[in-house]
């Protein structure tokens, strides 16, 4: 049996590979794939397993799985084609025998307003479906996602969004990969659901006294109407669609959509989430 991770050549993916032998599996237990294995060589020299595994060519998963193995599928970043990759994959998993699926989902993927959760939703539903058995970890936000607001304080001295008051409970990235390597290899977590998110939900005023803290000079938050964030964004070159998309998201935040604390991080790497400073200070 072995535990296959997808995307082992990303930021998320790597890490789990990296969780998965901190907690004790072996290198022979592991397969990390990649969708061009050339990029996974720091792998490949410690023993462990490496694979082409491209998610819009099944071949390549029903090349690599085996009866009885257990795969951590990390979601697509191709947004607008995540499901259709998704169910591909677990179609085609299905087919060689795949015992479970561990998969990185989104917060309350299938009832949340959140503009990321219909793919999620969409593939939480096709995994039920398929009568694969699996474990659903609904990953809030990685706080590796505002590193760039150090670079962006310390040459203006503000951060600006249109997030309102909203709050977001991130966590570091090496947290969720860690919870990854838990669950992929604890079969009792089977038919388990888990929203994930750090222990305490930060403002964007706490979020410039961190990045204040790590670019060594004062930098405070500027709030901006939806409409000031898309001029803005205009005038900086972005084009509509990922304009609209962080505007939706950055009203998402203000809803609260990324404000959950469950604790259900904390208890399954049974140990309490990486703070927001020190997350964006590993980052940089």
């Amino acid at each position: 049996m072995s535990i296959i991770v997808t995307a082992a050549s990303g930021h998320l993916g790597a890490l789990i590979v990296e969780a998965l032998l901190a907690r004790g599996a072996a290198p022979t237990e592991v397969t990390a794939t990649s969708r061009d294995a050339s990029k996974l060589p720091n792998f490949a020299g410690r023993g462990i397993a490496t694979a082409a595994l491209d998610y819009s060519k099944p071949e390549t998963v029903t090349a690599v799985v085996k009866p009885g193995d257990v795969l951590v599928l990390v979601s697509s970043d191709a947004v607008g084609q995540r499901f259709a990759q998704h169910s591909a994959v677990i179609t085609a998993a299905k087919e060689a025998g795949i015992s479970r699926v561990v998969y990185t989902s989104a917060p309350h993927a299938t009832t949340s307003a959140l503009i990321l959760a219909p793919e999620h939703k969409a593939t939480e539903e096709f995994i039920v479906a398929s009568g694969v058995p699996y474990t659903f970890l609904r990953n809030g936000w990685y706080t590796e996602n505002y590193a760039g607001e150090v670079a962006k304080g310390r040459v203006s001295g503000e951060i600006t969004a249109s997030v309102g008051d909203g709050r977001v409970a991130s966590a570091s990235r090496k947290d969720y990969a860690e919870a990854a390597a838990v669950a992929a290899l604890d079969d009792s977590l089977a038919g388990r659901t888990f929203e994930l998110s750090g222990d305490y939900a930060w403002n964007w005023d706490e979020l410039a006294t961190a990045v204040s803290d790590i670019a060594g000079t004062s930098v405070t938050y500027r709030a901006l109407t939806p409409e000031q964030h898309t001029e803005m964004l205009k005038v900086a070159g972005l084009d509509d669609g990922t304009i609209g998309f962080i505007v939706a998201l950055d009203g998402n935040i203000r809803d609260g959509l990324l404000a959950e604390t469950s604790g259900d991080l904390n208890r399954l790497i049974g140990h309490p989430t990486e703070p927001l400073v020190e997350g964006l200070s590993a980052a940089q």
